[in-house]
């Protein structure tokens, strides 16, 4: 995750000291010494729709196996012993689940910040306050693209409306919640329109996600944008970002599982600000770069645990038989989590020669894994250029 707004001198977040901590680089199990790591709970794999790009492969019907209240409390449990600082509830629709409100209230109660993802089409007034009754953090609902782009992702008529308005209800009572944007063909023209939705509706967050080729996702891989026009997403990323500081909104923009982000920020930033560059350059070395498998976590709905919600064909273990927390430290079982705390000697291609894999560590794994059937191959979604990594 790259802090756009941050590494342009926005205002101070959350999440910083999670991802820009002097303590975060080195880790190998946590965010930063002392702590686990931020855990994604698919709660559920049911949902009220069925997005073309969902990485669950979810959809309105119930499935079997999932983790029971009881157990889910027994997995907190641990997870608050293993000082993870987030829990992040998804789905499918995490409101969907009858004990959503009890898991999360539970969470708080025991010391971890308590976030959900959520298509908001769910999120009524009510549903809005008890939210913020309860101690959840944050809110994050996905909204990919205008309302004719965004409805024919959800598969659902009227999906861009219900969840404008379940935003609209967390922001009225000033329950913190934020926009969520994955890009990919269909919709990275309506990225200008959704700059302007932010700052229309007042929206104080929001996290673009590069397209990861997984679940129904996996089926997209053509769908994604080319590397020229990811630089030019970027580019209008970090403009849009700038205009918002420049004018004083106090807007927190991220981009999401791309860590090319970064560099080329910071790239940009010594061509045309060198002062704001050390600061940016300082902020991407504490960060050190994807951390899939060492400071972000999964764990699906029947409790199987896997580096991240969008590589769900490598499982550690599961939590119903052995503790999380064991299951995250032990690298004497499965070669890609232990690679994963050590990755920098495994990877191939264009990644082992990056004069940036300091502040990248090899981007993400799993597209590299669709494209190339190898996990420790290079990922094919780096748009900088063979001379901006340093080849020949």
């Amino acid at each position: 995750m790259i802090g756009v707004s941050k590494l342009l001198g926005g205002a101070k977040q959350y999440g910083d000291k999670l991802r820009y901590s002097r303590k975060s680089k080195g880790q190998k199990h946590g965010t930063r010494e002392g702590s686990g790591p931020i855990v994604v709970w698919n709660m559920t794999r049911t949902c009220n729709l069925s997005c073309t790009h969902c990485y669950s492969d979810s959809d309105y019907q119930q499935y079997d196996g999932e983790l029971t209240t009881k157990e889910a409390k027994k997995f907190i449990d641990d997870l608050a012993d293993f000082n993870v600082p987030v829990l992040l509830f998804s789905g499918g629709e995490p409101l969907i689940r009858d004990d959503i409100f009890e898991l999360a209230e539970y969470t708080a109660e025991k010391g971890i910040r308590p976030t959900i993802s959520t298509n908001g089409t769910l999120i009524t007034k009510e549903v809005a306050q008890r939210l913020k009754n309860i101690g959840v953090g944050y809110v994050g609902i996905s909204l990919d693209g205008m309302p004719e782009t965004n409805d024919k992702f959800r598969g659902k008529d009227g999906a861009f409306d219900k969840a404008l308005e379940g935003m609209h209800n967390c922001l009225e009572i000033d329950q913190r919640v934020g926009l969520r944007f994955t890009i990919n063909r269909h919709n990275y023209k309506d990225l200008n329109d959704i700059f302007d939705l932010i700052e229309e509706e007042n929206i104080p967050r929001a996290c673009f996600y590069h397209l990861v080729y997984s679940g129904r996702g996996s089926e997209m891989v053509k769908e994604d944008i080319s590397l020229e026009e990811s630089r030019k997403v970027m580019d209008l990323i970090i403009d849009r970002t700038m205009d918002f500081l420049d004018r004083g909104l106090d807007k927190e923009i991220l981009t999401v599982d791309n860590h090319a982000d970064g560099i080329y920020l910071y790239l940009r930033m010594k061509e045309e600000y060198p002062e704001k560059a050390e600061e940016v350059w300082e902020l991407l070395s504490r960060n050190g770069g994807n951390r899939t498998g060492i400071a972000i976590a999964n764990v699906n709905w029947i409790g199987d645990v896997h580096p991240d919600q969008f590589t769900q064909n490598h499982t550690f273990g599961n939590v119903r038989e052995r503790k999380f927390s064991e299951i995250w430290t032990d690298t004497s079982k499965n070669e890609i989590l232990a690679g994963l705390k050590d990755r920098k000697p495994l990877l191939k291609g264009r990644c082992a020669k990056c004069k940036w894999l300091e502040v990248c560590n090899g981007n993400f794994r799993s597209r590299a894994e669709a494209i190339h059937d190898d996990f420790w191959h290079e990922d094919p979604a780096c748009y900088l250029t063979d001379e901006e990594i340093g080849l020949e």
